[in-house]
């Protein structure tokens, strides 16, 4: 363990919801809710003035639409939040090569390995933290100055606790843990505190009586052992006195993304086994949107009651983070899985990995409208089509999607329907603007790039545009 809290987490606060809010001033102190707009959508980020009504990641979006009706709720703009998360990640490498990214938003850093190192490792402890925290300071605001975004940032000798401290510090704070008082600080936290303990694991603990951190310390390590095997039980006691020796990571590109779950009763019902599939494949595109990736391959693991495993996968035609479709794969996958005597644990994974594409965006919408135009059409008597017209595909447009205009310059949906769109027509830098409403296939109504938050955003111009994807429809 480090005599120095060297090891910094970063975690920027409601980050898509906040890139919403910085791009479009009109949004800034209202409640923002980013996610799937489907009827199986889930919230990605809730703005802070959205979570005063109980809106929370991963909640269904009707749930939040309940809670919180008036917020603006937009669709993910990836290319918008990769960009941002950049500059972020850019600002970490100047303190240090040593920068593990946990997703767009979050990262440790090593400040030991840095330009810093030598200085920290001749500083006497108290001269030490001064520096750690002035270089924390510095950074938060850089990221402010160069982003308009805010960040919490924890200090620690560990990355546990580096962890644990940037909670502490959130929202747009930061908390410094001083090495030796890791089990003060963890004590009274319960057991789910702790990274690599979920509800399964939490069930167990708490059958055995144990709910804080402190209980996990006191019970030692044979007992959590007996209770959660060898290696699991090892690494919870560890954790739970404050021992975490894992290093930081530069870089580490995972190759696949996934999330399993163990039931304290084995699953024999194969309608159970369906639900249980489907809300881990919602998980595991939440994760998949977090980091700012897509991917080609869905994978279920399947344990049965005899702790045989055993896995099917499904490979694509393309890249996808969309939740229909990894939900429908993996239902599939799972209802070709014999499931006699019980299933113990179920994953749900997607590999092939590539980097966020935006026509993702649109692959639920083109689902649904084409479904919608074969059950319209079930019952009409078929014409012949005339062979010289040509059928001209309906522009649908995503809300919090960017636009420029011939006329009145770059923009933002905030909604449409019934062959209409409206438009607000503002840019970061511009203040609240003014509301417009076209027809949804205005020749002058182009969709664009999204905007530098601060003038001079290194990348984007302000005349940049996209490739036009209007003939996409969004999700529903």
């Amino acid at each position: 363990m480090r005599s120095l809290p060297s090891i910094i987490h970063l975690d920027m606060d409601a980050f898509f919801a906040a890139v919403e809010q910085a791009a479009k001033p009109s949004l800034r102190g209202k409640p923002v809710i980013v996610g799937g707009l489907g009827g199986r959508g889930v919230v990605s980020t809730a703005s802070y003035e959205a979570r005063k009504f109980g809106v929370h990641s991963a909640m269904p979006m009707a749930q939040a639409r309940r809670l919180c009706p008036n917020a603006a709720f937009l669709a993910g703009r990836f290319e918008a939040y990769r960009r941002a998360s950049g500059l972020v990640m850019g600002l970490l490498r100047e303190l240090s090569p040593l920068v593990q990214p946990l997703s767009l938003d979050e990262a440790f850093v090593d400040l030991e390995a840095g330009p810093y190192g030598p200085v920290l490792a001749e500083a006497e402890h108290g001269t030490g933290e001064r520096l750690l925290l002035a270089l924390a300071e510095d950074l938060r605001a850089d990221i402010v100055e160069r982003t308009g975004l805010t960040a919490s940032v924890g200090v620690a000798g560990s990355k546990l606790m580096a962890k644990i401290a940037s909670e502490q510090a959130k929202p747009d704070g930061l908390v410094l843990i001083e090495p030796g008082q890791e089990r003060a600080v963890l004590g009274p936290m319960p057991v789910r505190a702790l990274p690599g303990i979920g509800p399964a694991t939490e069930q167990v603990l708490r059958r055995a009586g144990l709910n804080t951190v402190a209980e996990l310390a006191e019970a030692g390590e044979a007992e959590l052992v007996q209770l959660l095997g060898k290696a699991h039980g090892v690494g919870v006691h560890a954790m739970s006195i404050g021992l975490d020796d894992r290093p930081v990571v530069a870089d580490q590109d995972a190759k696949s993304v996934s999330v399993e779950d163990t039931f304290e009763v084995d699953l024999a019902d194969r309608d159970r086994v369906l639900r249980e599939v489907e809300a881990l494949a919602l998980r595991c595109v939440r994760r998949l949107r977090g980091a700012g990736r897509s991917g080609r391959t869905v994978v279920l693991k399947v344990r049965r009651f005899d702790f045989s495993t055993l896995t099917r996968s499904e490979t694509l035609r393309g890249p996808t983070d969309d939740e229909a479709v990894v939900v429908e794969t993996a239902r599939r996958l799972a209802s070709q899985v014999d499931i006699t005597g019980g299933v113990r644990l179920l994953g749900v994974g997607v590999a092939q990995l590539a980097d966020y594409t935006q026509e993702d965006l649109f692959a639920q919408a083109v689902r649904e409208e084409a479904a919608a135009g074969a059950e319209a059409g079930a019952g009409a008597e078929e014409e012949p089509e005339p062979a010289e017209e040509q059928v001209v595909p309906v522009r649908r447009w995503l809300p919090g999607q960017d636009i420029r205009h011939a006329e009145h310059g770059p923009g933002w949906v905030q909604g449409s329907g019934v062959g209409r769109v409206t438009v607000r027509f503002e840019t970061p830098w511009s203040g609240p603007g003014r509301v417009r409403t076209f027809r949804i296939d205005d020749p002058a109504l182009e969709p664009a790039r999204p905007l530098p938050l601060r003038p001079g955003w290194p990348g984007v111009e302000e005349g940049d545009e996209a490739e036009d994807v209007g003939d996409a429809p969004g999700e529903g």
